[in-house]
This record gives structure tokens, sequence and C-alpha cells, in this order.
């Protein structure tokens, strides 16, 4: 069975598939991400349903993407020939597809045999709703087999024939050099389905795919010395956005889990606020200003019914993320429950205000001016933040522990209003309530320097009056709270290495019994907490180098890694760890360049411990 690290992701910003590097597509769900599923080998091999096309002897496979692209390419390599699988979601620009008629969601895969001589067998064996549902194949002829499932229809057309085999499809097939073979799986809720043909049409949908997805990651502003890097992690980034409404989700899977064997199995297929705020932060610094644009309106359009409260977690059409159930799957290696859906939607996270606004601030700042609907919401965000900081929250690590007064949901409560007051006086926006905002940004201010600060530990810790460090203090810094470089911030730096070290420069997000995996994001946290000031350059570059290696060999990461065998765990790819590369990226670059401290250029009264003056 393929472990997390032996996937790779090809999507077209509706939805994704994850294709093993065994050449098996054991992840799809349509028509967008958070729909049941038709392939979910991945949680359960007998149940879940794939989509295999491999060389029917031993073989070694090497995969890469074509570069700049999410394209993907798998080499068999067998004793007698080999061949080359390329999977993808073909994408086009809208010119293209406003002239010519295309199926409304295509998984397509070519193969060639490119030496010798080589022996497949294909294996096509859905299973609609999570393995749950009954299905019958029909054999259309020259138009391929149909399966009809609720509402929808899903076509695969091939250049070989299929032998159904009750509710299965199969062949086996011997390839000689320059021997070509085509499959296109289609859905479609309406009538008639547009059915994409094969041959030409199909090599001519690859190569127009690689052209845009080339032509998107060209776009990357990023010139440093992690580019591959940074680019890879873009283009994971850009799979997880949902084009039609401009939301982005946290992953593309549910249930991968965070402790093999163990229940930490969550359905990561929504928006949070928090991930995507982040993410648009990542791209807009990468230049990517119509992702920004497009998530600032569908956060107005999710919020609408809520404002000025914000959920956790929304849909991508901005509706509440369904309820959470639990699904007969085996799980990944044994881990269940498998869910879908998640509880988190009714928590209580303050820390989401702040990741908004401090998003909404660097647009601004890079590329103009709110319309007074989007300044009305802002300052409704910062007035209910003014209102309610004081409040317990769930906090960023959603442990279903009951609510807790924690020091990194104040921090972007304090955020929140700084950034506010900021925008404020750079005329971004008009009717902020000054004296309320500045004196509640003192009080918090006063309560995180007083109740988050151990005396005895000399740190500051997690939760207010507590005694615990988790890895969110490193952001103390970053949004210009205090100075990298203070005795307070070394001290707290010292003790998070103490406690949540995980070895070769990994870091726990904080200390579980029995212990998760390290938190991909935060080992990446502490390399910008070094670029800001409490190290040295060169010591963030040495600890970038080592991260890096814990991506797979595609260069995607999920959310943690065992810190044991360096193994991949949680959902997969995931944005958060991808945010924080591209982050800890940017910030390196920005240094080395002389630039001012992040925070100095969207906020009012920050300590970057550069002295920038905010105007």
């Amino acid at each position: 069975m393929a472990e997390i690290r032996d996937y790779a992701a090809v999507g077209d910003c509706r939805s994704a598939a994850l294709v093993s590097r065994y050449g098996s597509v054991d992840w799809l769900c349509w028509p967008r991400f958070d729909s049941p599923s038709i392939f979910a080998a991945i949680l359960d091999k007998e149940k879940g349903g794939y989509w295999s096309i491999s060389p029917a002897a031993p073989s070694q496979f090497e995969r890469a993407y074509i570069r700049g692209s999410n394209v993907l390419e798998t080499h068999f390599i067998c004793p007698t020939g080999h061949a080359t699988l390329t999977d993808l979601m073909p994408v086009a620009s809208e010119e293209f597809k406003r002239r010519h008629m295309l199926p409304d969601h295509e998984l397509l895969r070519q193969i060639v045999c490119t030496e010798g001589e080589i022996k497949l067998e294909v294996a096509f064996c859905p299973r609609p709703y999570y393995g749950a549902r009954e299905l019958k194949l029909q054999n259309l002829g020259a138009h391929g087999l149909r399966l009809e499932f609720r509402r929808g229809a899903y076509f695969l057309r091939s250049s070989i024939p299929l032998k159904i085999d009750g509710n299965e499809a199969r062949a086996e097939i011997s390839m000689r050099d320059g021997d070509v073979l085509q499959f296109s799986l289609s859905y479609s809720e309406e009538s008639p389905a547009i059915l994409p043909a094969l041959g030409e049409n199909a090599t001519a949908s690859i190569e127009r795919s690689v052209k845009w997805w080339q032509g998107w990651a060209a776009r990357a502003k990023y010139q440093g010395p992690y580019r591959d890097a940074v680019v890879r992690s873009a283009l994971a980034l850009k799979l997880m956005a949902y084009a039609p409404s401009g939301a982005i989700t946290a992953a593309v899977t549910t249930s991968l889990p965070e402790r093999i064997g163990g229940s930490l199995n969550w359905d990561y297929r929504y928006c949070w606020l928090r991930d995507a705020s982040l993410t648009v932060r990542a791209l807009l610094g990468l230049g990517y200003i119509e992702e920004t644009e497009s998530f600032m309106t569908w956060m107005l359009h999710a919020t609408r019914l809520t404002q000025p409260q914000l959920r956790v977690l929304y849909n991508v059409f901005g509706g509440m993320a369904r309820r959470e159930e639990e699904l007969d799957l085996a799980g990944y290696f044994d881990s269940r429950p498998v869910r879908i859906g998640n509880g988190a939607r009714h928590q209580l996270q303050l820390d989401v205000y702040g990741e908004v606004i401090e998003a909404a601030a660097q647009y601004a700042q890079r590329h103009g001016h709110f319309d007074r609907t989007t300044q009305k919401v802002l300052i409704g965000f910062g007035k209910y933040v003014a209102k309610h900081w004081n409040l317990a929250d769930e906090g960023i690590w959603e442990p279903r522990s009951g609510g807790a007064h924690h020091t990194h949901s104040r921090l972007l409560c304090w955020t929140a209003l700084d950034r506010l007051l900021a925008l404020s006086d750079k005329g971004f926006l008009d009717g902020v309530p000054r004296q309320q905002f500045e004196q509640e940004r003192g009080r918090i201010r006063q309560q995180i320097e007083h109740r988050a600060w151990n005396e005895g530990l000399q740190s500051y810790v997690s939760v207010l009056d507590g005694d615990c460090v988790d890895a969110t203090l490193l952001r103390l810094p970053w949004y210009g709270f205090e100075e990298a470089q203070s005795l307070r911030m070394k001290s707290t730096y010292r003790r998070i290495r103490q406690e949540l070290s995980a070895g070769d420069g990994l870091l726990f997000r904080y200390r579980s019994q029995p212990p998760e995996g390290a938190f991909g994001i935060c080992g990446f946290w502490a390399v910008e907490y070094l670029a800001l000031g409490g190290g040295t350059l060169e010591e963030a570059h040495a600890l970038f180098d080592q991260l890096l290696k814990y991506g797979n060999d595609l260069g995607l990461f999920a959310e943690e890694i065992d810190p044991g065998t360096g193994d991949a765990l949680g959902n997969f790819p995931q944005a958060f760890t991808h945010i924080g590369l591209i982050s800890a990226a940017l910030t390196l670059e920005e240094k080395e360049r002389g630039e001012s401290h992040p925070a100095a250029q969207t906020g009012e009264n920050v300590k970057s411990g550069s002295r920038e003056v905010i105007q």
C-alpha cells in the first residue's frame, strides 16, 4: 500500500486527485473538493475504489512534475522496456474556454512506450460515495463506459477496449516503442454531457495545460535561492484554490492521520479563514494579485450572513461546513475513524480576525484601496474584536477540550486592531473609532506582557498564567508585538527548543501524550524568527535547508512529519506547511535585501527591531 509521501496531486482549481508513484489514482472527489469520493483507496484499499495503470512485471518507478506545472509524469522502468504515464486535469485560459466546448471535469491519462516492450494492466474500480453505494457500469460502445450516480454521470473513454467485470473494468495490453494509449474520465451534472475526444485533441489538451501552468508559475516574483521549492509550493496552493468562488481549501483530503493508528483524523477539504488568509499573504508576496482579489471577494460573500462574526471554516461557496460524521472505512493504515464534515465549524477562534485583517492590510499596502462596503466590513470586524478579545476561545490548534485564554489569540486580536489603526492612518479606512481601538489594543498588550510571561520559566507561555509553551509564540515578533532579539524572545526561543524540539530542526506544535508528529509549519516559523533577528541569517538558511528535505520527492509537504522516520503524516498536500515555506523564503529574501520588517509595513505600533516609523 502506498504511503502518504508516495502521492502526487493533480487538479484544475476545482478539485484534485491523488496519484500514487505506482500509477494508481487513489483519491478523487467530484465536482468539488468536499464532494463524495469516487476513488478513496488511500483510506480503504478494499472499499474505497481506485484506477490503476501499471506494469504487469516488477518495475522501478520514477516521477516528476513537468517543470513549472501540475502535470505529472511517472516513468515505468521494466526489464523489457520503458513507458511514461502522464496524469493531469486539463486547464485552459478563459478565452479558450469561451471558444470551445469542454467537459466540466476531466482526468486525462496518457501512457507512451518510450523504449522496448512493456505489458500493462489497467484496472478501473470506481466506488461512489466513499465506497458506500452500488454502481452499474454501462458499455456505450464508441462513447466508452458510463456510470451514473445521484444527479451526475461519469464517462470513461479509452483508446483500447476495457472488459466489464461486475462493477469494474479491466484490460491487459502490450505496448511497443512509440505506442500511445489515452484515457479520459469525465463527469457532468448537466445534459447533454460533453465527451472529450482522444487522439490529437488529448495531446493538445496536455500541451495546453502545461503551458497554462508554466505561465502561471513564471509570474512568481521570488528570485532567491529556493525558487524551485517556492514555486512548487505556490503550485500546490493554486491546486487548493476553488476558482469559481475564490475560496482556498486547507487540503484536498480527509482523515489522513496525524498519528498512525490514532483518531486524529479530520476533514480538511474546507476553507479555514486563517489558512486562506495566510495563503493569500504568501501568494501576494509572490505577486499573485488576482488570487488575493478573488479571496477578498469570496470572504465578503461568505461572511455576509454572520458579519461581524466570523466562522472558523466555510465550504467553498461560503456555506457552513457539513456536520461531522464517521464513515465505514478501514482508514489509512487502520487509522480510524474516517470522518467527513468538521466539528470545528461551531468553534470560537479569535485569531481568525487578526489573520483576515492582516491579509487585508497587506493587500492595501501593495495594491490600492477598499470600497465602502469592504471598509465597513473590516471596521465591523475590529469593533467585534474590541468588544470580545477577552473571551476564552478554542485557539489555533482546535484541541476540542474547551475554551482557554490563548496567548496566540490575544496576539492576533492585538494585530487586528493595530492594522486597522494603521489602515486608518494611511487613508485606506474612514470611520475607524480610533480611541476605542487604541485603548483596547493597549489593554491587550498589557495583558500579554504581564500574564503571558512566566517569570519563573523566563518564557512567554501558550495560555495566560500558564506554564507551557507552544510554537505559536514564535509569531510574537512576526506580527511586530515583540522584537525578535529581545531578551524575552531569546529566552522564549530557548524554551521552545528545549520543550518542543523533535530533532533535526523539527518542532512539535505543543507537547502531547502520546506524541504527534512534528508540525510542518512550526519549523518554518523558527526560520523566520531567526531571520528577523532572533539569530543570524546563516542560522536561518541552515535550518531552512534542513526542513526542505522533509518534503517528498516532488516537493510536496503534509501537515506533520514523523520525527523518527521522516514519513509524512496528516492531510496532504497541506496548505499550512507550504504557506510556511513560502513565507520563510520571502522573509529571508527581504532581510538579505535589507528591507524592513514585514510588520513594519502594515502595522502601526510594532516592535520590529529596526525602528521603522509607520506613516
